[in-house]
């Protein structure tokens, strides 16, 4: 199987007892997103935008007047793309939930199966709430908009409504019903089978005759909705590997091999992004891919998560990724980390990594798709190439008495690391790397001069980042602005160091930084974004840049960094660990490493969403695992030109593995173990 389908995206059964920290599965449609909750039926954060129902939760199950979950039973959960599977057992009865977004309505649909001790009577009540509510403006805030609402009961259905009246909520059974207080109740009979079930539907609209609409077709057949659910996948999965298809404006190769954690890890890259796709007709920037879901920054994308995925998004949907690069221009960068898509309006503070971010967005846009002339359209005063070259030389207006940009405050950097501040390494390596692309493309356009000077520039640059390491140690220092050099154990410098200018770095730095992070980042299935033994450890607990586990991105970004510093076999050896991290989904906004808590189906468990921890279930960095794949295991390499070179590195994982239907250009090239074969 080389193309995936649902059932083979599925999560392993992950069990969790009464709010245990346990991130509750989401679910999307591509307009919108819901969360399944704690018990077996509840769903909370059910978001369509331009309608909102904020983080509510609705569709507690009561069992025979008592709430189920105080029965203490654990719950089993299986994710899928196209739905989530819950089951527990309640008083002597099995209790099993079939979730899934209605394909194409604002609509979340449970499909509920009893089965115990035939001829038993059970009275089911479902405690429902809303907060429906149509924002006026953007969702700038990372939470969804809601308002309180009051509860009216419409032909044994309950109508949620706020005072603004600008969206409501509807829910409601496909059995007869009564509703008390705003319990939704049903009373059934377990067959001579022991069996018997009923279904449950939530729409989100913004009147009561559109809310009605979408529920009196779901209602109708909760089941073929859940069919068509499956079906919308299935075809969504298959057009990532189609060129010909139309679902997106490119295509992804196709990976054959028979090592299960290779193709485990790729296929997480790749879902992770299809899976952050809005085709929601509610956007101004038509198609485009949020950055965490169900929970936060819902309609937010995220100028650095998005540049994560870079490679992805230019092979996979280039064409969204350019109005994108074009819009962020547009709104200048240096004055925002992100934009949303309900208004195209900026979002948030600036983030110190924009430069870099921009630059390799629009280096993987031309390089994979042979748009040059991308390079010489005029966005705004200038030409895009000329933005290039302004991002790659930011940096010097960021100096202050030494030579190196300072980056600002922890607001601007990984928000819970203090002393990641200022001058730091990573992002004053990563200018080096910019101003060489920059290099490139003032060659192209024939002001060779401008790119000697800017080369030139750039070496200079390298050596003053080698100031800040910690000699003989694998790590590097912050510089403040006294002067003071402040150790900071933090993957992030060994990440992008590592991809950014390997070649500036000595054999004996190399090799320390690699024992550093074998030492105190990696660990069998994770890593820590920073070292246990960094006196910043204590200053947060929150996983995705802290010593208790790390943003989904990091272990594959590392990778590549390992592949870069020589030392490939590293990441060889870590992969059957990381690929168990993939059984829960895809990647969360972090996942903790063991010793912060125990595997969940054998890999890192996601971190959960609650104060102090903050952490959504999913996040659209996922596609740098396809970059680690491509890059770092196949060993390809595109030039700004077009030009394709490959050093795979696959022979120890799988001899035989290989990788169908590279798009560059116009050229398209399969890659094995013995290297790179145009093949049109």
């Amino acid at each position: 199987m080389t193309i995936p389908r649902s059932a083979d995206l599925a999560s392993d059964v992950l069990t969790h007892t009464y709010d245990d920290m346990f991130n509750p599965p989401g679910l999307t449609n591509f307009l919108g997103t819901a969360q399944v909750d704690h018990d077996v039926v509840a769903i909370r954060s059910v978001n369509f935008p331009p309608y909102s129902h904020g983080d509510t939760i609705t569709g507690q199950l009561y069992v025979d007047g008592r709430l189920a979950r105080s029965y203490g039973g654990t719950v089993e959960v299986v994710w899928r793309p196209d739905q989530v599977v819950r089951s527990t057992t309640v008083d002597g009865m099995h209790v099993r939930t079939t979730t899934a977004c209605a394909p194409g309505r604002p609509a979340v649909v449970v499909q509920l199966e009893l089965s115990g001790a035939p001829g038993r009577a059970v009275s089911l009540g479902l405690s429902l709430a809303s907060t429906a509510t149509r924002s006026p403006g953007a969702w700038s805030n990372y939470q969804p908009p809601s308002e309180p609402n009051t509860l009216q009961i419409v032909d044994n259905r309950v109508v949620g409504t706020g005072e603004s009246g600008s969206a409501v909520s509807l829910q409601g059974l496909d059995v007869p019903s009564t509703v008390d207080r705003g319990m939704l109740q049903a009373s059934v009979v377990l067959d001579a089978d022991g069996r018997a079930g009923l279904s449950y539907v939530h729409v989100l609209a913004g009147t009561l005759d559109e809310a009605t609409e979408h529920f009196d077709v779901c209602v109708a057949d909760v089941p073929a909705v859940i069919s068509v659910a499956e079906s919308m996948w299935g075809v969504a999965l298959a057009d990532a590997f189609d060129p010909a298809s139309e679902g997106f404006s490119g295509s992804l190769p196709v990976l054959e091999t028979s090592n299960e954690a290779l193709q485990k890890l790729y296929w997480w890259g790749v879902l992770g992004v299809i899976w952050f796709r809005r085709d929601n007709p509610a956007s101004v920037l038509g198609r485009t891919y949020d950055t965490l879901m169900p929970r936060y920054w819902q309609t937010t994308t995220f100028i650095w998560d998005y540049s994560l995925s870079s490679l992805t998004h230019a092979l996979l949907d280039p064409e969204p990724m350019r109005k994108h690069i074009e819009h962020w221009i547009d709104l200048d960068i240096h004055e925002h980390f992100g934009t949303e898509w309900l208004t195209g309006g900026p979002v948030g503070q600036w983030y110190s990594v924009n430069d870099f971010a921009m630059t390799r967005l629009v280096r993987d846009y031309v390089r994979f798709t042979g748009d040059e002339a991308f390079l010489d359209v005029s966005v705004g005063p200038k030409p895009v190439g000329e933005h290039v070259h302004d991002w790659a030389t930011a940096w010097r207006g960021l100096r202050g008495e030494h030579a190196l940009a300072d980056y600002g405050g922890i607001d601007n950097l990984l928000e819970c690391v203090s002393s990641y501040v200022h001058e730091v390494a990573s992002f004053n390596a990563a200018n080096v790397w910019c101003m060489r692309v920059a290099a490139e493309i003032a060659d192209r356009s024939g002001d060779t001069d401008r790119g000697a000077l800017l080369r030139k520039e750039a070496s200079s640059q390298a050596g003053h980042v080698n100031e800040l390491y910690v000699e003989g140690k694998g790590f590097w220092h912050a510089r403040q602005p006294d002067g003071t050099l402040v150790p900071v154990r933090h993957c992030y410098d060994f990440n992008i160091i590592g991809t950014t200018i390997p070649d500036d770095l000595s054999e004996s730095q190399c090799a320390e930084m690699v024992s550093f992070f074998q030492k105190e980042l990696q660990t069998p299935t994770w890593m820590r974004a920073l070292s246990p033994y960094d006196a910043d450890a204590a200053f947060s607990v929150r996983p995705d840049h802290q010593w208790n586990g790390a943003y989904p991105a990091w272990p594959a970004d590392a990778g590549r960094a390992l592949f870069a510093l020589g030392r490939g076999d590293v990441l060889l050896d870590w992969l059957p660990g990381l690929a168990k991290s993939a059984n829960q989904g895809p990647c969360g906004q972090a996942h903790f490493v063991e010793e912060a808590q125990p595997a969940m189906a054998g890999g890192a468990q996601k971190s959960p969403p609650q104060f102090p921890y903050l952490i959504d279930w999913s996040c659209s960095s996922s596609g740098a695992w396809v970059s680690l794949v491509l890059e770092g295991i196949f060993g390809i390499e595109v030039a700004l030109d077009g030009t394709v070179t490959a050093n795979p590195q696959v022979a120890d994982l799988d001899p035989d593995a290989r990788l169908t239907g590279l798009r560059v250009g116009t050229t398209t090239y399969d890659i094995t173990a013995d290297g790179l074969t145009p093949t049109a």
